[in-house]
């Protein structure tokens, strides 16, 4: 007779249902494992084996075949460990049948039997409670898993008291979601001397999640400022954390708490488009999508591969990557505040002349070219960050501290979210697209007349016809007013037109 339990198979942020059946049969004795399992799902053979040993329990000497239905869908990683143990047990009167069949479960085994704790416990207890089912997992875990809020987690520390729980002889406590946290470890704006062009632009960026770029000789500030960013975005709601949370927790990267902080991912230029983007083995989650409703800061954005770069473009726009193997197809949400920051030339020190190599400008050209041009027009604010005098770091600091600013874009944050909530999703400026574009984000006739004259003097595209607008939208926002005016669209336009903005 088959005996089942369940457990998941992860593609891209989702966990989708996966049946573990347990048939034996007469026959030579042996262990088979079939539904299309990876080198790790097979190897679980051994593992179990070991486990139910140091629980002294003997495997039958019958033909033990485990099938992972649907048979079709590939199935990788150590975490089918677990529900393979409990599914055998089932099929061995140790465990009752309905019992076995009530829950989800995920984790791997030690050969002592203990559970050891796996990537993508939360999404699994989405996918549980999407069945109505519990979720078992390593006790490490259980608070992690419990904060979906969806299901009952039950985590344990052995499979033997596992079995213990399941059988009623040593109930196990249900575990409670672990802890939020909202401390923040972002350096202060305040700090940065100087810069007061770069400060507001800061704060624009936050304000509609509009992507930035920074060019500027070393030294002037450009990662200082980028890495304050975080600090000027309001927590995560409920939502966001969520769905931030599960990508962390397919990546292994939660420790049982939630953090409500916009994520901060720094790669490093060397990194490969698997790593930038996803993929990989198991086609795991890239850094975009680790900064899913956060940042992204590419320093150094011309030392990186053009290829990488250009591979940002797709994901700018849509908020989503599709990450495609021959294996797998899987999908990762990557709502980001991309932020890049540049020299204007390889030696860095094109606009002084003492400094300068000997094949500016041209070298300038060259280097910044390794950005395409596509690429380019997606960001919504661009602006030099001039050197700094030595005498202005002597001064005291100057404007607004982050939680100021943070106060000033919360509450431009919230007149978006009030503006689009018929709309029926929670949308920032830099989402506005088509009819939701010209509805509330149209200019007046003064700001309508600039726009026009700007498009054509400097040759702006469509997209960046459109980015305008939505930057503006945002400057208005942060003054608390509904219409668009000719200084928020002057303001927009210094942002993106290359010479108008110091």
């Amino acid at each position: 007779m088959v005996k089942r339990t369940y457990t998941v198979a992860f593609h891209g942020a989702e966990a989708a249902p996966v049946e573990v059946q347990c048939a034996l049969s007469p026959g030579v004795p042996g262990f088979s494992i079939v539904g299309l399992p990876d080198k790790a799902v097979s190897e679980a053979r051994e593992r179990v084996r070991a486990a139910l040993t140091a629980m002294r329990i003997a495997l039958p000497t019958q033909r033990i075949t485990i099938n992972l239905s649907p048979a079709d869908m590939p199935k990788a990683g150590s975490h089918y460990d677990l529900p393979i143990a409990l599914a055998i047990l089932t099929a061995l009167n140790v465990l009752p049948a309905e019992v076995a069949e009530d829950y989800c479960s995920l984790g791997e085994l030690s050969l002592d039997g203990s559970i050891i704790p796996v990537p993508g416990v939360l999404p699994a207890a989405m996918a549980a409670a999407a069945e109505d089912r519990g979720l078992l997992c390593a006790a490490s875990s259980a608070a992690e898993a419990a904060w979906s809020a969806a299901t009952r987690v039950t985590g344990a520390g052995s499979l033997s008291a596992l079995v213990r729980h399941l059988t009623g002889e040593a109930p196990l406590p249900e575990a409670e979601a672990g802890a939020v946290t909202r401390q923040r470890e972002t350096p202060d704006l305040r700090d940065v001397r100087g810069q007061e062009k770069a400060k507001r632009a800061l704060e624009i960026a936050a304000a509609g999640r509009h992507h930035l770029l920074m060019i500027g000789p070393p030294g002037a500030g450009k990662s200082m400022l980028a890495k304050r960013l975080p600090g000027l975005l309001p927590d995560l709601d409920p939502r966001e954390a969520l769905e931030t949370s599960i990508v962390h927790s397919l990546a292994g990267l939660l420790d049982g708490t939630i953090s409500a902080a916009p994520p901060f991912i720094e790669p490093h230029h060397t990194a490969s488009t698997a790593a930038i983007i996803g993929g990989g083995r198991g086609a795991q989650p890239g850094e975009i999508s680790l900064a899913h409703n956060g940042v992204l800061f590419l320093d150094e954005m011309p030392e990186f591969a053009p290829a990488v770069l250009d591979t940002l473009r797709q994901p700018m726009e849509t908020g989503e990557v599709t990450v495609s193997r021959a294996a797998a197809h899987v999908r990762y949400p990557c709502r980001v505040l991309l932020v890049g920051a540049a020299n204007p030339c390889r030696c860095g020190f094109l606009a002084n002349p003492d400094r300068a190599c000997s094949q500016a400008p041209k070298c300038s050209e060259k280097y910044m070219g390794k950005v395409s041009g596509p690429l380019m027009d997606r960001f919504d604010l661009r602006f030099e960050v001039p050197e700094m005098p030595l005498y202005e770091l002597d001064l005291p600091p100057s404007g607004d501290s982050s939680e100021v600013v943070r106060a000033r874009v919360t509450e431009a944050r919230t007149r978006q979210a009030a503006r689009h909530a018929e709309m029926g999703e929670k949308l920032l400026n830099a989402d506005l697209t088509g009819p939701a574009l010209d509805r509330f984000a149209a200019p007046d006739d003064e700001g309508r007349e600039l726009l026009l004259r700007a498009a054509e003097r400097f040759g702006l595209s469509a997209r960046g016809y459109h980015r305008v607008l939505r930057v503006a939208r945002t400057i208005a926002d942060l003054e608390g007013s509904d219409a668009i005016r000719r200084p928020h669209i002057a303001e927009a336009l210094a942002y993106r037109v290359p010479g108008l903005a110091g």
